[in-house]
């Protein structure tokens, strides 16, 4: 009896494992990551940012050679547009961010408290002052080109927009943006190797962000882009995207290039270069690229990786909607998610720059 029982409990346990043992149904393992949109919502979250530091003063930093004692002013002194947001460029990106808000969202929310506050800094006098400095000898090369290609982005805005306000501001920008104009003009052609990093130096983004411009309002510089860009960048193949992330990067050197390119070059000659410059990439995007992440958003410099994947983010927009390749756009739209959850972590390393990137990608979205 013992032993009918035994074998009897011995064939329940056999026959639970192969039960147990069947193969378990794939689950779908493709994720899905929503494409960001500008709306009420993510307009409210980005603006403060930008919004809050234009006029933030301090802390600071200046970027600045000194020729005598003389030059030391504070920021507001030596530059009274864009003294805030930390730095330069940042604030210049941070009236951009302010104003594509407006411009996308006319009956904004904020839309007042936005216009006295760039009304105060975007005026004729504060931009002769801003345009004095850049004549100074000793700081004529300040912001190449970083800083030069966002301020084009000012103007691109405002030009575009078909408002007395945007009128009035350009009007009052128009001095600064035809110095850098004539900055571009003049650096471009001595420069003969471009700059590759991932950081605010690379040629390929200073040139994108300018060309963007120059297509629409300017056409001399718009020629001498392309022709650099074509001498710089059309033989290169076999980028080393592998090699990236730098640790400090938020540019992507091999897909700033690439969108630059997707502008010199017509589809027909430019999915080819596409394909010899990065190899396989079109069809499998997703093998090559991992979402950046930060271990330290206190640390500015660790911080620009949140950048690198909105930068990451406009770019494959760009190319994947031109492309019509739904892959990049998804791998786009997963890099965005990643910085966009994170952003408000209180640090102003990150807050002070990063919602005009995040607002950037966001519109390369569409």
């Amino acid at each position: 009896m013992k032993k009918a029982v035994l074998i009897l409990i011995t064939i329940s346990f056999l026959f639970a494992c192969k039960q147990d043992n069947k193969p378990i149904p794939p689950k779908n393992t493709i994720e899905n990551f929503a494409k960001p949109q500008l709306n009420t919502k993510s307009a409210t979250f980005l603006y403060h940012f930008a919004f809050d530091c234009i006029d933030q003063e301090y802390p600071n930093k200046l970027n600045q050679v000194l020729g005598d004692r003389s030059y030391l002013k504070e920021p507001s002194e030596l530059h009274p547009a864009f003294y805030g947001c930390f730095d330069w460029h940042s604030s210049v990106h941070g009236h951009w961010a302010l104003l594509n808000i407006l411009k996308e969202l006319p009956n904004f929310e904020y839309k007042e408290a936005i216009f006295l506050k760039l009304q105060k800094t975007i005026t004729k006098e504060n931009i002769l002052k801003e345009v004095q400095y850049f004549d100074d000898t000793h700081n004529k090369n300040f912001e190449r080109t970083y800083g030069w290609a966002w301020l084009l982005k000012v103007a691109e805005t405002l030009r575009d927009w078909d408002t007395a306000e945007a009128k009035e501001l350009y009007e009052n920008l128009k001095p600064l943006v035809q110095l850098v104009e004539k900055k571009y003009m003049e650096f471009l052609p001595k420069l003969n190797y471009p700059i590759r990093v991932g950081e605010h130096p690379n040629t390929a983004f200073g040139m994108s962000f300018a060309l963007d411009y120059a297509k629409k309002y300017a056409p001399e510089l718009e020629k001498v882009l392309v022709e650099k860009a074509r001498t710089y960048y059309l033989n290169d193949k076999n980028c080393p995207i592998n090699w990236e992330p730098g640790g400090f990067d938020f540019l992507s050197p091999c897909l700033q290039e690439a969108s630059l390119m997707m502008k010199v070059l017509p589809n027909e000659e430019f999915i080819p270069w596409l394909d010899a410059f990065l190899p396989e990439f079109r069809n499998n995007p997703s093998a090559y690229l991992k979402v950046t992440e930060v271990t330290d958003r206190s640390d500015g410099k660790l911080a620009h990786l949140d950048g690198l994947n909105f930068s990451r983010a406009w770019c494959l927009y760009e190319i994947g909607t031109a492309l019509n390749n739904e892959k990049m756009i998804h791998l786009a739209n997963k890099h965005f998610e990643y910085s966009y959850k994170k952003m408000d972590s209180g640090e102003y390393a990150g807050a002070h720059w990063l919602a005009s990137f995040a607002l950037y990608a966001v519109l390369k979205s569409d």
